[in-house]
């Protein structure tokens, strides 16, 4: 009987190389989304147009996902990996450098190219790596990688400021220190196989409630990144208030993700994800009761995005489960483009309704949302029990 992945313990060097890519992913936009919402709030200009510049970085994921896998068919996943970080880089010198509109709005869609292609193929490379028995585990340390990154953003903003050169700089130089470390362990990280067939289109149709998992948490992620800090303004608290309470989000989703993948792994993925979806929507529904502030409100915030995230990690385990091969990578492209999609739809969405509702609108948006996944998963109890599709 042959050997596969889920029999080895996976190689440690190449899985570390795969989560800090993770982190820096995490990063960019854990730093773009208050840093970028932050300085357009101060030009003056309205919520509305804060959400659709934030929107072009998920439009920048949906332009990119079909491409990957024929891109990496070209230069391999290795190269897709360099030439996101090359991306990435030079949309974030555009962006410390000019303040023309215009150039913003493509340096954020050309950041989200980047980003797409760091997601897609060191998602793939961990589901190549890791043992079946120990995915939800070897997941969850990913996943909590991906929100130290966005923890690390406004913690970092809180070192370097908002003006000037300062953040820009230092996630350029993070970045880069991520392609030479891409260089160094390439001989380690697996080949990925690509059969013809194995488009992102053909799956698309295969796995759609995983789809709206990673929907439901790619809106929340970009709605609350972009919006949380000026939800805190509104309430009356400090900028310093607005960007803690986007770290206290960020270093719940570090804190739980581990926990969630060890449900996953000894409960079920249905589980799980019922138990995400509606913490999230009883979240939603307890933060107008915070708006005071302080302790109560980072404590919500804490375990409203750990939960909120989870149902990203527990949507990456069931796949990594159900696919492989070109398949697995065709699914984490497809993974990308609905994380751009619902990231398009989520800010703008939230953005609107508080121009229409006031502060309301965040969680009356976001609370809807989960509700409607959290009812979804369980009317389909038998989601983790799918056969896999090779």
């Amino acid at each position: 009987m042959a050997t596969t992945s889920a029999d080895l313990a996976p190689d440690l060097r190449a899985v570390a190389t795969i989560v800090i890519m993770a982190g820096v992913f995490g990063l960019q936009q854990g730093v773009s989304y208050p840093l970028l919402a932050l300085i357009l709030e101060e030009a003056g200009h309205s919520r509305s147009f804060i959400g659709l510049n934030a929107a072009m970085l998920p439009l920048g994921l949906i332009a990119a996902a079909p491409v990957v896998a024929p891109l990496a068919r070209r230069i391999g996943a290795g190269g897709v990996a360099l030439l996101s970080c090359a991306l990435m880089i030079a949309a974030l010198a555009v962006l410390a450098t000019s303040r023309d509109l215009a150039l913003w709005f493509l340096a954020r869609f050309v950041l989200g190219l980047g980003i797409n292609g760091l997601y897609v193929v060191s998602e793939t490379w961990l589901n190549l790596l890791v043992p079946k028995a120990q995915r939800g585990r070897w997941l969850a340390i990913y996943a909590t990688s991906l929100a130290a990154g966005f923890a690390l953003g406004p913690t970092l903003l809180l070192v370097t400021g908002t003006a000037g050169l300062a953040p820009f700089l230092a996630t350029i130089a993070i970045t880069a220190a991520t392609a030479a470390l891409v260089l160094v362990a390439a001989p380690r990280l697996p080949a990925v196989k690509l059969e013809h067939g194995q488009s992102m289109r053909a799956f698309l149709p295969l796995a759609p409630l995983l789809l709206l998992a990673v929907g439901g948490a790619a809106a929340f992620d970009q709605a609350v990144l972009t919006f949380l800090p000026i939800w805190v303004l509104e309430i009356g608290a400090s900028t310093t208030a607005a960007q803690l309470a986007i770290t206290a989000l960020a270093l719940g989703n570090v804190a739980l993700q581990w926990p969630i993948g060890w449900l996953a792994d000894r409960g079920s993925r249905r589980a799980a994800m019922l138990t995400c979806t509606t913490a999230t929507a009883v979240g939603a529904l307890l933060l107008p009761l915070f708006e005071g502030g302080g302790w109560g409100l980072w404590t919500l915030v804490f375990l409203w995005g750990g939960v909120a995230y989870g149902t990203y990690t527990v949507a990456l385990i069931e796949l990594g489960d159900r696919f492989t091969g070109g398949l697995l990578l065709a699914g984490n492209a497809a993974f990308a483009m609905m994380w751009g999609v619902a990231g398009l739809v989520g800010p703008s969405t939230v953005g609107a309704a508080m121009d229409l509702a006031g502060p309301v609108g965040l969680p009356l948006v976001l609370g809807t949302m989960f509700a409607v996944l959290g009812l979804a998963f369980w009317r389909r109890p038998r989601l983790d029990k799918a056969t896999p599709v090779a």
